[in-house]
């Protein structure tokens, strides 16, 4: 499975941006989503994550209520919307795909993650 992140770039705050990520390689269907971030100097930490048909989401409470985080499984992409943007939220985005997961279940661990895309740097000016 290869997951191919794209669509980030430099946003003053209070604005939005919207990063994609696209899989192949595999049965899209078949996995859970989810996406995390570096910052500089700061360990990787978990943002969303997303069931396999996109019916249930979670979030890290720094984002609730300011992220989307949304899939289309014919495309083969998730995607993460990010509003309201703050000077915080500047890290290297990173989309990851868990296998032999429930329906239903999602996961903020890293650890449950078989497969990493790239990253996508985001940069928030203040």
């Amino acid at each position: 499975v290869q997951l191919q992140a794209s669509g980030g770039g430099l946003v003053q705050a209070g604005g939005s941006l919207s990063v994609s990520c696209e899989a192949s390689g595999g049965t899209f269907s078949n996995y859970a989503m989810g996406w995390f971030r570096q910052a500089p100097g700061k360990e990787r930490e978990f943002v969303a994550t997303i069931s396999r048909s996109g019916t249930n989401t979670n979030y890290a409470d720094s984002v609730k209520g300011r992220f989307t985080i949304s899939r289309d499984n014919a495309k083969n992409t998730v995607y993460l919307q990010m509003n309201s943007l703050q000077p915080e939220d500047t890290a290297v985005y990173y989309c990851a795909a868990v296998l032999r997961i429930s329906q239903g279940a999602t996961s903020s661990r890293a650890v449950n993650y078989n497969y990493w895309g790239q990253g996508t740097l985001v940069t928030v000016s203040s």
